[in-house]
């Protein structure tokens, strides 16, 4: 009785082992798998993110968002346009309106304008993201916060700053210039301020436009008048005159396709600068009066000490 015992006792405890073992190593595979590779890409996941349940439905759809990484500070020139461009994804059932805000005024809604003033349009491609605030001929007037929204509960809203500047061109050195006839004569404007395209310049004299001399440029000769203009850091045009001739004189202007324009008087002489010779005529008489000056010192001198010369 004691042997069948105990050697039931024995493969009873055989048993226990042999379960024990299977169990830990059931355990230590599950610890030392890696876990199943997911079937989501990374970009959903990501969006996964920005998802919300829909009241009513159960299901999850994406929610709407702005695109962060498009300019918001915007510069614009008086007479330009200027465009804020606003970038929203996953909009589905939702619409986006342009507000100003100094006013409050709703500009758009959707692809509709709200407002008289037939300066401002939103742009919107069909089956596109971009939703565009188009401002026409802008001026000063027009410089402030706008803000693009979409109509969620909370509203979203991106603010956008706009700033209007007055471009004015600017002629190097003095607003008079005298020449010597038969002289060079160069005249340079330049027009540094600007965002973007500054379109060009254009030189009058008088009322009259001013070119480079086509005649001369089917010649060897240089041209005797020529207009040069070029961008480097900025516009910048050049009026060179040759040989300047006395019809040459009167009161050139700079202007700008966009901005002020400057203006400067040449004066084409065939003789001395005249401002030098008023100089010089002051300088004569100046010197004629310190002669009769000294001698009537020395006369007075002479009369009140008559010792002192012999007298």
């Amino acid at each position: 009785m004691c042997t069948v015992t105990g050697g039931f006792l024995q493969l009873s405890a055989l048993c226990f082992w042999i379960i024990a073992i299977a169990n830990c190593q059931g355990k230590l595979a599950t610890y030392t798998q890696r876990p199943p590779a997911s079937s989501t890409p990374p970009s959903a996941l990501r969006q996964t993110d920005r998802t919300s349940s829909t009241p009513g439905n159960g299901t999850d759809q994406l929610y709407p968002f702005f695109d962060y990484y498009v300019p918001r500070n915007i510069t614009t020139t008086i007479g330009q346009s200027a465009f804020l461009h606003c970038r929203t994804e996953n909009l589905n059932d939702k619409s986006v309106s342009w507000m100003r805000k100094r006013d409050l005024h709703i500009l758009t809604a959707g692809v509709l304008t709200y407002t008289s003033d037939q300066r401002f349009q939103v742009i919107h491609p069909d089956n596109s993201d971009n939703w565009t605030l188009l401002i026409k001929f802008a001026q000063p007037r027009d410089a402030g916060i706008y803000e693009c929204q979409v109509n969620t509960e909370p509203k979203m809203s991106l603010a956008f700053q706009l700033n209007v500047v007055e471009m004015r061109a600017r002629i190097c050195g003095q607003q008079e210039l005298y020449v010597k006839e038969d002289s060079e004569v160069s005249m340079r404007c330049e027009l540094s301020q600007g965002p973007h395209d500054l379109g060009t310049i254009f030189w009058y004299l008088g009322n009259v436009p001013v070119y480079t001399d086509q005649t001369s440029l089917q010649s060897v000769r240089q041209p005797r008048v020529s207009v040069h203009t070029e961008w480097v850091d900025g516009l910048k045009s050049t009026l060179h005159i040759a040989r300047a001739k006395l019809t040459d004189s009167g009161n050139y202007t700079c202007m700008p396709t966009f901005g002020q324009s400057a203006t400067i008087n040449v004066h084409v002489v065939n003789g001395e600068h005249p401002a030098a010779m008023q100089h010089g005529n002051r300088s004569a008489v100046s010197g004629q009066m310190t002669v009769h000056v000294l001698a009537l010192v020395s006369l007075v001198i002479m009369l009140s000490n008559p010792v002192l010369f012999g007298h």
